[in-house]
This record gives C-alpha cells, sequence and structure tokens, in this order.
C-alpha cells in the first residue's frame, strides 16, 4: 500500500510525515519479496537505471554503485548479464539497487532469502550501517532471530491483525516468562512441586525451569539451594519465538 501496488480501502497512508505521493517514493527504496530483475540487461546498467528511476544523475549513481559491487564482492560481475548470476548473486544486486539513492525509508520483505550465512552476515551489517546513517528499516521476516538482532521494535501479525506490538526490550520485560537453567547435583524434590513448577524439561546436564503462576525464578533459585548442590544457573528470557507462539496459540 505504501508503494501503491495495492490501493488501500479506506484511511490515509503518511510517509515522513506528509501524505503519501510518488515525489516521496522517490525516498523509498523497497525490496519485494518477489525478486525481479530484467535478464537481459548488464548489471552496471540495470543498476544505473533503478539509480535514474529514484532521481539520481548517471555519473554519481556510477560512482556508488563501483563501491557498493565491490562491498558484495561483484565487481567482476558488473557486466554481465542479470541472467548469468546465481539466484544468491541477483539477490544482493537487487540490494543495491534498493539503497543506491540512500533512501529515508527501506522497506525490506524477506531480504535474506537465496543467501549463504557469509552473505547474510554482510547484508545484516549493511542493514544495521543504514540504520546508523538515520534511515527508517521496516522489516519483514518469519524468522525470529533475525529480528531480535536487528530490530528495536516489533508489530506481530496473526490472520492479517495486529497482535503485539512495541519496544523489544519492553516487551520481553513485560511478558514474564523467564525460565531457570539449573545445574545441580542431588535429589530435586522441588521440580514436582506445582505451586512452585509449572513445567520443566532436562538437556544434557542442565534443567530449565519454569516457575508456576506467581512465583518468579528467584523463588524457585532459593529453593533449589535448599535441596540441592547447585553447580551452575542463569535466568533464561523468552526468545520471541516463544513469545509469537504464545501470543499466535493464546
Amino acid at each position: 500500500m505504501i508503494m501503491e501496488i495495492i490501493i488501500p480501502d479506506k484511511g490515509q497512508i503518511f510517509i515522513l510525515d506528509q501524505p503519501n505521493s510518488q515525489k516521496l517514493r522517490d525516498k523509498i527504496g523497497y525490496l519485494p519479496e518477489e525478486r525481479g530483475l530484467y535478464r537481459k540487461m548488464k548489471i552496471k546498467e540495470l543498476l544505473i537505471f533503478m539509480a535514474e528511476l529514484k532521481g539520481m544523475k548517471a555519473a554519481a549513481a556510477r560512482k556508488k554503485i563501483d563501491y557498493w559491487l565491490e562491498r558484495f564482492d561483484l565487481s567482476e560481475w558488473g557486466n554481465k548479464k542479470a541472467e548469468e548470476l546465481s539466484r544468491g548473486m541477483q539477490q544482493k544486486v537487487q540490494f543495491i539497487a534498493t539503497i543506491i539513492h540512500d533512501p529515508e525509508l527501506i522497506i525490506l520483505d524477506e531480504p535474506f532469502t537465496g543467501l549463504d550465512p557469509v552473505n547474510t552476515e554482510l547484508l545484516k551489517d549493511v542493514i544495521l550501517e543504514q540504520k546508523e546513517r538515520g534511515a527508517t528499516i521496516i522489516f519483514s521476516t518469519h524468522l525470529m532471530e533475525q529480528v531480535e538482532k536487528l530490530c528495536d521494535s516489533i508489530c506481530l501479525i496473526n490472520e492479517g491483525k495486529s497482535v503485539l506490538k512495541g519496544n523489544i526490550r519492553e516487551i520481553k520485560k513485560n511478558f514474564r516468562r523467564n525460565s531457570l537453567l539449573l545445574e545441580f547435583e542431588g535429589e530435586a524434590k522441588f521440580l514436582h512441586d506445582e505451586k512452585l513448577v509449572q513445567k520443566f524439561t532436562v538437556t544434557d546436564h542442565m534443567t530449565e525451569i519454569y516457575p508456576a503462576e506467581g512465583k518468579t525464578t528467584q523463588d524457585v533459585l532459593i529453593r533449589a539451594l535448599k535441596e540441592v548442590a547447585v553447580t551452575k544457573f542463569e535466568v533464561m528470557e523468552p526468545s520471541l519465538n516463544d513469545i509469537f507462539i504464545d501470543t499466535v496459540t493464546g
């Protein structure tokens, strides 16, 4: 809707505190989930064309294109046709096209699809650099671990409706579902006290314990210290994956 690919049924969209318009969309970089490059065009020509569509002069675009092709290890592919590149290479080219004009708003839809771990890390670094220079980034993904590494705020959507939104740190703080990871020696009778422990799981030498309603990880630890010899403990905050599953299923 921001890009007017779909027209809203009602309401208004404001970009940078102004009503949405074609002029404002020149300040946006958009990487759609469905990728699309002109397969017969050479990479440099393609990127110059994309930059000119966003109002850049060809001479200025060439300098930036050379920088980004080198940054993404694509320099030797600049005069190759898009169809000659691998899926991951095409993904990097399309990302360059998204940010070439230094947009104030960047919209990324599943940007890591098709990338190996090395290029995924490179792309993460560049995304964070764009954030540091002052760009606002809307990042759409199903992979919660990426959200935890990259995002300040989230909006969880289920069946087209927002079910949870806000600052990630505040959401985790208010979720109140921390668990306690314990390594101990001795007979842990407290694990079977339903008033203290909601559930627990044992993996390797560690036991992860979820306190019962109204109890804290500290309550569990105090009781554990009375019954067993604790050799290691760690308070585990809920992951976004846990929060997403709990919110959606709830």
